[in-house]
């Protein structure tokens, strides 16, 4: 029980993390979403591999990296992962230094239901009804949020499908987080290395140390970026599927509120609407998840 209760703990705290992030972002609205993008990168690869020395596993990260380069299926999936993960960290931080706080935390709540939809189509998982009906009203609220607004809700789709895609992708390896997070780092860091080199000979760089503050920021990334993972990593192996599914809606809840009442962007009647049909979803989708665990505790009874 204390060893649940201490999973549930750190899960939570990952979510909380994730969910006030927002706020790390806001202190660099001034500095580009590619560059603090970069920077993101290139201090969490450090990060990384500083947090794996620690942990006694860089051995294993460079048998593992070995083994990747020998089997080139391995390193295009790795390569697919950091792109993908690059590309939900970019959308991320536009959407919230440019006011877009309430779409993103839509798309991760619709992140869940488009990675079991991702599950049926790719892995041939099946669907109950119940989970048929939560995706008929998540589809009927991004329908009207579409209509309504007259434009698609590129955002909070995009950051839905790379991070449900990302985790698909993720099925397909072993790797511990820790070694999989510095691996996918790895490959975007030397990119990244380079883009920041270009705005520094362009002049162009917000890294420096006449801006002592936002070059501290920029490094602080690394750890904003890995320490909530690796809360979550600890939180997954000890807790069931089924409330870490209850739980990962913290982040987006907390993302919801700050949008709303911090920087009070606008939450229309269309987004009470849309929101409605998606939290219902939710709650359908999370009770249906429930079920086979209650089918299996009533057996074991």
């Amino acid at each position: 029980m204390e060893q649940k209760q201490l999973g549930v703990f750190y899960a939570a705290f990952a979510y909380f993390l994730w969910g006030i992030l927002p706020l790390y972002w806001k202190l660099l609205h001034h500095v580009r979403a590619e560059e603090i993008l970069a920077h993101r990168m290139i201090w969490s690869f450090l990060f990384m591999l500083i947090l794996l020395g620690i942990q006694k596993q860089w051995q294993t990260f460079f048998a593992l990296l070995r083994q990747a380069f020998i089997q080139p299926k391995q390193m295009f999936i790795i390569f697919v992962a950091s792109v993908l993960i690059s590309a939900n960290w970019f959308i991320y931080i536009w959407a919230v230094n440019h006011d877009h706080m309430i779409e993103a935390s839509l798309g991760y709540y619709i992140n869940p239901l488009l990675s079991v939809l991702l599950g049926v189509i790719v892995l041939k998982e099946k669907l109950n009804r119940w989970q048929v009906l939560s995706f008929f009203l998540a589809l009927v609220g991004v329908l009207i949020m579409t209509v309504q607004h007259g434009k698609f809700p590129w955002i909070a789709l995009s950051l839905a499908f790379s991070f449900a895609v990302y985790g698909l992708v993720k099925k397909l390896t072993n790797f511990d987080s820790s070694i999989g997070l510095t691996m996918e780092t790895m490959i975007i860091a030397p990119i990244s290395v380079l883009y920041v080199v270009y705005l520094h000979l362009k002049g162009m760089n917000t890294f420096s140390p006449s801006s002592l503050h936002s070059m501290l920021l920029l490094i602080g990334a690394g750890p904003a970026t890995a320490l909530p993972l690796l809360y979550f990593a600890k939180g997954a192996k000890q807790i069931s599927l089924t409330l870490l599914g209850f739980l990962q809606y913290i982040a987006p809840s907390l993302s919801l509120i700050l949008g709303v009442f911090l920087f009070h962007e606008p939450f229309t009647n269309t987004h009470v609407y849309s929101f409605s049909f998606i939290w219902s979803a939710l709650l359908i989708f999370s009770f249906s998840k429930m079920l086979p665990e209650r089918k299996e505790k009533s057996l074991r009874v």
